[in-house]
């Protein structure tokens, strides 16, 4: 996140402090976010970046051991399944909805407007 000087200490138009204390202002910010952001990376940034690294290495092995096989094995086993249904829906609901087509194919809406 890139945060300046100016998003966070922004005088009003036609309000402005003295040159010297603006640029001290400058100054203390930049500096002090600088050497605060070096300090907290030193400190936590390596901790972290071992806990990230753990997270998303644990993360990786699950996902590589676990979820794909399960989901190949689930396509494999549903594979099956797929066939059977497909088969009781062309046997039964085919025929089903066949006839209904044709009996209600010869139904006519008309509209007609009164005035």
């Amino acid at each position: 996140v890139q945060v300046d000087f100016e998003d966070v200490i922004a005088e009003p138009a036609g309000t402005y402090s003295f040159d010297g204390v603006w640029k001290a202002s400058f100054t203390t910010f930049t500096v002090t976010k600088y050497w605060c952001y070096r300090l907290l990376t030193a400190l936590v940034g390596i901790p972290l970046a071992l806990i990230w690294g753990i997270f998303f290495a644990i993360l990786s092995f699950i996902h590589i051991w676990a979820v794909v096989p399960c989901v190949k094995s689930y396509l494999i086993e549903i594979h099956c399944v797929s066939r059977v249904y497909s088969i009781c829906v062309h046997t039964f609901c085919d025929p089903l909805f066949e006839a209904m087509g044709k009996c209600f194919s010869s139904i006519r809406i008309r509209l007609s407007k009164e005035v």
